[in-house]
């Protein structure tokens, strides 16, 4: 029996020590620039790591206004489980962080908690992006159409993956 405890401590010591040494992810750098006026209106969101409340999100569109402050007006809207389900609205203020030029936000749906939304990847034509998060635990692809070619969405998968994530964990968001 003693022989066996001992086994089982070393090999939980063994796990745990690995786990202890795994190096941490480098930060996600975000685009070199955003254009912010050209950033606005509606994206529809294709795929997602979903936080909580997005979990179920179906015809999902984040939608941006930028105030005369500088600041971001964003309304996200879903409709719950399926097209005809119960909307749901939900309402944040985003801060552009100086020095980042215009791609990395604070976005506030608690003051005074700003939730970090880094701009990980946007075309040329601002027509799809990747919104990422450094903890990894979140992100977004989002398009200026509610589908985009298959082809395309897994190339954008592949970059996700290539940021870090467990691409595995995306779920695409049906948009009807």
């Amino acid at each position: 029996m003693r022989a066996m405890t001992r086994h089982l401590l070393i090999t939980c010591l063994s796990v745990f020590s690995a786990a202890g040494c795994a190096a941490p992810l480098p930060p996600i750098a975000p685009v070199s620039q955003v254009d912010i006026p050209r950033y606005m209106g509606d994206w529809y969101v294709i795929a997602s790591i979903p936080t909580r409340q997005e979990k179920g999100a179906v015809n999902a569109i984040e939608s941006y206004v930028l105030l005369p402050d500088g600041t971001i007006q964003t309304t996200f809207r879903f409709r719950h489980d399926s097209p005809d389900g119960a909307l749901k609205i939900m309402h944040a203020k985003g801060y552009v962080r100086d020095g980042t030029n215009g791609a990395v936000w604070g976005m506030q749906f608690i003051w005074p908690i700003k939730a970090e939304y880094i701009i990980a990847w946007l075309d040329r034509d601002y027509r799809t992006v990747i919104v990422a998060r450094n903890k990894r635990d979140y992100v977004w692809i989002m398009a200026r159409s509610r589908t985009i070619p298959d082809g395309q969405y897994q190339v954008l998968v592949s970059r996700v993956a290539a940021l870090g994530y467990d691409a595995s964990q995306l779920r695409k968001v049906p948009q009807q």
